[in-house]
């Protein structure tokens, strides 16, 4: 059974025309759930060798086997492997003549998961369904280099950005909103829950009376339908305002995903 993650690191560094420095190479999505590996990845052609397997160098992808070459998959395939090899031998089989059921069946009485439904991912949020004012960060302005994912459910749009854990005080998202009239709006930002979050998300508002900064800690699960948090409710005049998301100072990966504005109640 293949794993959760898809990782593949950085192949090279670069400078960017505006002077930053930009990681390439690096994917970091989820496959949607644990996979099924073929048997059949793991054993050569007869005509190569009869009694070889190869859990590491497995035949696959380039991509696919960023996400195949992750410790825990590496332990299923060299059980798996193992297994084959003692009933080739016991059977005096070619590794290509194994039984599949007969593996199977052992397999599974070892506690190897080979199917497996896993619970439904938590759906993207269309924003046209969010009342209020809603700006997602593929409308709002990046500043240093943040990168895009979908690894984890929940997010407004199509994706959220992050920093990567990198570049801490030289990456930040400024959404723009306009206000139809003054008055009291409370102010949400959205993010997807995750232990390598940062505790400490600066999250600064421009207020009618200045900036008002509040702390984001994005390991807790958001508490308004899973996916928002309140920053609170806070006086706007009419027209342009801004809620930036920084990583100065931030101790773990940061979130940016959508703001919004909605009318407080008096």
């Amino acid at each position: 059974m293949g794993s959760y993650n898809m990782d593949s690191h950085n192949c090279m560094r670069y400078i960017t025309q505006e002077g930053y420095v930009q990681n390439e190479g690096d994917i970091q999505v989820s496959p949607g759930g644990p996979y099924p590996i073929s048997y059949g990845s793991i054993v050569p052609q007869r005509k190569e060798a009869a009694n070889l397997l190869v859990t590491a160098a497995v035949s696959s992808s380039h991509i696919a086997y960023g996400s195949i070459r992750m410790e825990p998959v590496f332990f299923v395939l060299g059980q798996s492997a193992a297994t084959a090899a003692a009933m080739a031998m016991d059977g005096n089989l070619a590794v290509q003549d194994v039984p599949y059921d007969a593996l199977r069946e052992r397999l599974e009485e070892d506690g190897q998961v080979l199917e497996y439904d896993r619970p439904a991912r938590k759906a993207a949020i269309n924003p046209k369904t969010l009342s209020g004012i809603v700006a997602d960060d593929a409308e709002a302005e990046r500043r240093g280099a943040w990168l895009e994912s979908s690894s984890v459910g929940g997010f407004v749009g199509l994706a959220y950005s992050h920093d990567n854990h990198e570049g801490k005080g030289d990456k930040s998202i400024v959404y723009e909103m306009t206000l139809p009239q003054k008055g009291q709006y409370e102010v949400r930002i959205s993010y997807t829950a995750n232990p390598n979050r940062a505790t400490n998300v600066p999250v600064t508002i421009a207020t009618a009376s200045g900036e008002v900064t509040k702390t984001v800690n994005q390991r807790q699960t958001p508490p308004i339908d899973g996916s928002w948090v309140s920053l609170g409710a806070f006086a706007f005049d009419a027209g342009e305002t801004t809620v930036t998301i920084s990583n100065k100072s931030t101790d773990g990966h940061v979130i940016a995903d959508a703001v919004q504005l909605l009318p407080a109640e008096k």
